[in-house]
């Protein structure tokens, strides 16, 4: 076996221009792979994180039917209590129009989602405050901050703006309040508030007329992975209440299903890639076949069994299988280092929250090198094909 493996080096490497070849076509696959996954994997990555950090937490409490009835400060001290919860918030929902005066004219919009936040806990729950650019966070009942797009359509609103809100509270009747623009929200890829407005819950609560009522309550885990099991003891806790509780995977479902279906056809293109390189191995296999014809005549005529020539030609596609495997994880996890380190994104958009899935890694490392001896088989059967004379004659 060990003479085999050395006559298939020598055949192999006295060829270089055909290896290089034939590792380049292995080491593009798993690049293109690689790259498929750091880029869209990280953008999906990113958008769960975003979510987490800025609506939903890890955790995402509401009511089956209505509205929680229960006071926020015996929801919170519960989550509190646990060790895996770093801080939970409570926060409530509306829509509303809102109109400004600028340079003399009137600017009007309508269905503005607004929020309503408990100033003191939000900066414990959620990451939404770090996206305010201008101004400062929601500090006082006559506050508001608008998010960048809103401040946008509203005609350039600025900080220490005063705009008026219109909220239809639960009886049907409009309610109107004048707030104090505090701060601008921006995030990146707007994936924050940038759409919405940010108000003191409890002012919302008073204009919805609905004292005491929370929408929902955003919990967030110094330990994400302990999510489902914080959640199911919530409802095992409250066996009478109709609370529904959702991790970031349940609460954004609809928001992800989509784009998983996106990254599993992306997936499967790259897949296609490498197995496009297979069928590079094989045309390169064939003219090394062809080109070692000779060879092949005279190991035939001095002895060595068609079985012989089959593992020579396999041990070289193993071979090309190992080094462009080698090759190709090593420039994946390059172009992940980078994408890490430089916290990469798009056109100064979202910034990709780039991983280490070594799963992946090892799974696609070693596809590559079994496409890379499956490509390597028909070439083999070929050379075992030639017979001593006919080989011979050809020289």
């Amino acid at each position: 076996m060990e003479y085999r493996l050395r006559l298939a080096k020598r055949m192999l490497f006295n060829k270089k221009g055909s290896l290089i070849g034939a590792v380049l076509a292995v080491t593009i696959g798993i690049l293109v792979i690689h790259v498929n996954f750091v880029i869209f994997q990280g953008l999906f990555d990113a958008i769960v994180r975003d979510i987490s950090d800025y609506r939903n937490g890890d955790i995402l409490v509401t009511d089956e039917a209505d509205y929680i009835d229960k006071s926020d400060l015996s929801i919170v001290n519960w989550f509190e209590r646990i060790p895996y919860v770093e801080a939970a918030t409570p926060r409530l929902s509306s829509t509303a129009e809102m109109n400004m005066t600028k340079n003399g004219k009137l600017i009007e919009e309508t269905r503005i989602p607004i929020v309503g936040i408990d100033p003191f806990r939000d900066v414990r729950a959620s990451t939404v405050h770090e996206t305010v650019s201008e101004g400062s966070y929601v500090f006082s009942r006559n506050s508001i901050v608008l998010g960048s797009n809103v401040a946008r359509d509203l005609g350039g609103a600025q900080v220490g703006d005063s705009v008026k809100v219109l909220v239809t509270d639960r009886w049907g009747e409009d309610q109107i309040r004048r707030f104090t623009v505090s701060g601008i929200a921006k995030s990146p890829g707007g994936q924050g508030f940038d759409y919405t407005a940010v108000v003191h819950i409890d002012t919302l609560r008073d204009m919805m007329n609905r004292q005491g009522d929370t929408g929902s309550f955003m919990v967030k885990l110094n330990d994400p992975t302990k999510a489902f099991e914080v959640k199911e003891f919530f409802l095992r806790s409250f066996p009478n209440d109709d609370f529904i509780a959702e991790t970031i995977e349940e609460s954004a479902e609809e928001q992800l299903a989509g784009f998983r279906s996106g990254i599993a056809m992306i997936n499967m293109i790259g897949y296609f890639g490498m197995m496009s390189s297979a069928f590079a191995i094989v045309t390169i296999q064939m003219m090394l076949v062809n080109g070692k014809t000779r060879e092949i005549g005279v190991m035939r005529s001095i002895g060595a069994k068609r079985k012989d020539i089959l593992i020579i030609f396999i041990f070289q596609g193993m071979i090309i299988g190992a080094i462009g495997a080698g090759v190709g994880t090593a420039a994946g996890l390059g172009y992940t280092f980078y994408a890490k380190e430089t916290k990469m994104s798009f056109n100064n958009s979202l910034p990709l929250e780039v991983t280490y899935n070594w799963e992946k890694i090892i799974q696609t490392a070693l596809t590559s090198f079994v496409l890379a001896i499956i490509a390597s088989l028909y070439p083999s059967y070929r050379a075992t094909k030639l017979l001593p004379v006919e080989a011979m004659r050809t020289v």
